[in-house]
């Protein structure tokens, strides 16, 4: 089969297409004929970084976590999927998981679900990864109708999903972001659009909760960013983070009696850690957008197999607004 292949990490790294064995399926898996798959921060630090991270795969390299497809063989023991099966998942590119930038990839069965009915190939291939972390993140902290939400970096990748999630169970939902298409795109989610650029985390609050702070804090964008996390949170409130990788002063999390969820959400992939959980994620994930409280937002660009390294280019430059996709 084709598949695009790293053989060097670092600035020189290159996609290069090159003729591989194609996987069979092995007791508890399914082979996925990939239709589409979307590129992910994570993806890019592991071209950049390679074996500096401790799950970047093995050279040569197949990356591609996020995928959409249709199954074309099942491996013994799984009952749930079937050939022709149209599926969706986030499940291999890391490790010894080959990746989704090729024609065909294995997948554990656990880790996949039948995707959104309402989605094109395209459309779900770009969900996955920050469709599991926007839902774990906010199903930690325990969101519900009538609390007020704050997402910071609201078009993002999990941050866009999150406002959405957020807004689907009820809450009112906040979100940071900077620019018209984004306040834009905040606002048509149902959102209140925040610009964080030239709003103070006190006057926003102020302004939202008048003084009293947000019940739920989704933080997408981290780093130093978490002090104003911390400083936007209610009296006991909850925060959820996926980039908490920082030293931080937990003064202001102590004296507010702030509850901390760090989400990583590659935890079952890499230490295969209940990977049923992400399988039961995703098929609630699909009920949802095909009852019309997601849709994924995806990046006006589009991308074949062989150009995946200006996808990842694309994603790195900070232009795109929305998910970068590669279609296989």
């Amino acid at each position: 089969m084709k598949a695009m292949v790293l053989n060097q990490y670092g600035e020189q790294a290159v996609f290069e297409q090159a003729d591989i064995a194609a996987p069979t399926a092995q007791p508890g898996q399914v082979i996925v004929r990939v239709a589409a798959s979307s590129i992910n921060t994570v993806d890019t630090m592991i071209r950049q970084m390679g074996v500096d991270l401790p799950f970047a795969p093995p050279l040569p390299a197949v990356l591609g976590m996020d995928f959409a497809g249709t199954i074309s063989a099942v491996g013994e023991g799984v009952t749930d999927f079937a050939i022709g099966d149209e599926v969706y998942g986030c499940a291999g590119g890391l490790s010894d998981l080959q990746g989704a930038l090729a024609e065909y990839m294995s997948a554990d069965s656990r880790l996949i679900a039948l995707k959104p009915k309402s989605l094109s190939m395209r459309e779900a291939a770009a969900l996955p990864l920050v469709g599991i972390t926007a839902f774990e993140g906010l199903q930690r902290a325990g969101v519900k109708a009538g609390q007020k939400v704050l997402v910071h970096g609201g078009t993002g990748g999990v941050g866009h999903v999150a406002v959405q999630l957020a807004k689907h169970s009820g809450a009112t939902v906040f979100a940071t972001a900077s620019g018209d298409k984004a306040f834009d795109i905040v606002d048509g989610y149902g959102a209140t659009p925040i610009n964080y650029k030239t709003e103070a985390v006190s006057d926003y609050v102020q302004a939202h909760t008048s003084g009293a702070g947000f019940d739920v804090v989704f933080d997408s964008v981290g780093g130093n960013n978490m002090a104003n996390s911390f400083e936007a949170a209610a009296l006991n409130g909850q925060v959820s983070t996926t980039v908490s990788m920082v030293e931080l002063d937990l003064t202001t999390a102590h004296f507010k009696g702030l509850s901390i969820h760090v989400i990583f959400m590659l935890i079952p992939m890499l230490h295969n850690h209940h990977r049923e959980a992400h399988g039961d994620i995703l098929r609630q994930l699909a009920d949802i957008v095909d009852q019309g409280g997601v849709k994924p937002l995806l990046d006006e660009q589009t991308f074949s197999l062989n150009e995946v390294g200006k996808a990842y280019d694309r994603l790195t430059s900070g232009q795109a607004i929305g998910k970068v996709v590669v279609e296989i």
